[in-house]
Formats: C-alpha cells, structure tokens, sequence
C-alpha cells in the first residue's frame, strides 16, 4: 500500500462533515469558510512514542491522545472544534494499526464535531502531529494573562489520575481492586477533553489553561502570564477514590495530584462575583469542579498550604518539563 492509497482507505471518508469546509482531503490544502463574527483558534501538539505514549499502546488509544490533547488546549481557550489536520509518521504500513487508529479518530470527530481536512503520512519513528482549529465568537477567548488578585482558583475532574495510571502501567506501582486498576489505565490511555467547561467558561473565567504538564508547573504559567501569585490548599485537591483506595501515604496522593501531569483538566480562576454562577453552571452539565484556592498580589508566588499550614514537597521537580 503506497501513501496515497493509505490515506484514501483510512482518512478521507468516515468521519465527521462539516458544512463550512469547502474543500477537504485530496488536493494540496483544504479550504474551509469562517462564520461571520467567530475567531479562529489554532493549536499543535506532537506526541512521540516513548515520550507521549508507551511502546505497544494501543493505536485507539494513541489516536485518542492525540486528538484530545488538541482539543484540551481549545477547551482552555473556550474554542469549540472545528477542522483538524493530521501528520503521521510511521515505521510501516500495519493495515490492522490504521484501521483502529482511523476509526478512533473519526469516531470522536462525530463526538465533537469536528472534521479531519488534511495532513500528511511519512515513514519514520512512530509520531503524531494535530493541528486544531476552533471558534470562539470575537474577543471572547479565555487566556492565561487574566487572573486578578482575589479571583478563586478551580479545577475540573479529579488531579493525578493518569500519573498513578502510567505508574501502573510501568510496574511502579500495585493495584490489587481490578476497577480500581482499569480506571487508573483508562485516565492515562483516554483523557477527557473539557470542551463543554471550556466554552462555558466563556465571559466568566478571568484565566484559564489545561493541566498537561501538573497542576504546579502549569499555574505557573498563569501566575507569570498575569503577574499575581496564588495560594492553593493541597487538602482541597479533588483526588479519586482510586487513588485515595491504593495509594496509602496521603502525601504520595497529594503529590499525584500537585505534580503528575496528562489529567488535561482545566485549572481557570473565577473572580468573586462569578462564583457560584460557574459552580452552577458547570454542576447543570454534571462537569466536577472544586475550589483549590485563591489568586495573590505576591507576584510570581505559590504559597502551598496543608491544612492552612506552610507546605513544600520534597521533590524541586514539581511537573513535566522537555529537556530538564
């Protein structure tokens, strides 16, 4: 099977149509139309075998990360998705790999509402790049420059999950409740994209960003975008009875949900007036979301507190970094 046949077998029909993509897969680019009085919102996320993804995961599960992590980060700019555009590098042709890897993919393009419109396929080690694309109505983005002194601090979903989940998965670990164990996996093969929270959001949220990297590392990009500090309540975390079940130290449970990264959650900060509003709103779509703690003038300062006490864990490595 030579490339073009690949992508015409797997990629250009059975998924998602959308009436605003004009041209689609088969020419050198797509065409697609923007509605009046929307904005365009765009995003790249590459994942790689052995860094994204363990070797032998499930193409299902590989092409599910790989379209949520795209549509996390529109979710945390309160975009609805639109059109996708997919670059694929493969060792070779496994016709079993891509029929599973297709389906995946336009499985959640029905879900969601988007449509696949190009791309690319070359040999190569095992990677995937997703470039997104959404709308949000004019100036309505959410962005991480926005959280003001006094504005709470929430998450949605539970924290740590798909840390514990590739522990597991890497035999760091033992979980001995077999539901436990699955749910854990589950987390790490198949975020949940908060789109519905993210859009929203919209006009409430006063900062917003997805927890890719741990819940730490990645307030710190807001606190930095918006020059204030935070205080956040580590007892407050929302934590799974999953974890809270199998993992005995309550610290090691804590530090899960600080540090671990790959829940693709949102973390958004609320100024006091919205806050029962988005509480309500988001409780109306059966969308967790817990208050974690309270945006500071300390610029550039996380004050972490455990029951209202001065806290630091013991590790400086607070989240995921490329090339630490």
């Amino acid at each position: 099977m030579k490339e073009f046949d690949l992508i015409g077998n797997y990629f250009a029909k059975g998924g998602y149509v959308r009436k605003d993509v004009l041209l689609g897969i088969g020419d050198d680019a797509a065409v697609t139309k923007v509605p009046a009085g929307q904005c365009v919102v765009t995003t790249t996320d590459t994942i790689v075998e052995g860094v994204h993804f363990l070797p032998q995961t499930a193409p299902e599960s590989i092409a599910h990360r790989a379209i949520a992590v795209n549509l996390s980060d529109l979710a945390a700019m309160g975009a609805q998705p639109a059109w996708i555009s997919l670059s694929l590098s493969l060792p070779s042709i496994n016709e079993s790999w891509l029929k599973a890897f297709s389906e995946k993919i336009h499985s959640l393009s029905h879900y969601f509402s988007f449509q696949l419109i190009g791309g690319d396929t070359v040999q190569g080690p095992l990677s995937i790049t997703v470039t997104a694309q959404g709308f949000i109505p004019d100036d309505n983005q959410i962005t991480r420059s926005g959280a003001e002194p006094g504005d709470w601090l929430f998450v949605t979903g539970s924290l740590g999950d798909a840390g514990v989940g590739l522990d597991l998965l890497q035999n760091k670990i033992t979980v001995s409740n077999p539901e436990h164990a699955s749910y854990l996996k589950n987390r790490h093969w198949f975020p949940t994209p908060r789109v519905l929270a993210g859009t929203t959001l919209r006009r409430i949220a006063t900062s917003c960003i997805d927890i890719s990297d741990g819940l730490i590392q990645d307030l710190k990009h807001v606190i930095s975008r918006s020059e204030v500090g935070a205080i956040v309540h580590l007892d407050k975390l929302p934590i799974s009875e999953a974890i809270t079940k199998n993992i005995e130290n309550g610290i090691d449970a804590i530090t899960y949900a600080a540090t671990a990264g790959d829940d693709y959650e949102l973390l958004f900060t609320v100024p006091e007036e919205q806050r029962v509003h988005i509480e309500t709103a988001l409780a109306s779509y059966n969308i967790p979301v817990t208050r974690i703690g309270q945006i500071t003038g300390a610029t550039g300062k996380i004050d972490l507190r455990l029951n209202q006490k001065p806290f630091e864990f013991e590790s400086r490595k607070l989240g995921f970094e490329h090339f630490s």
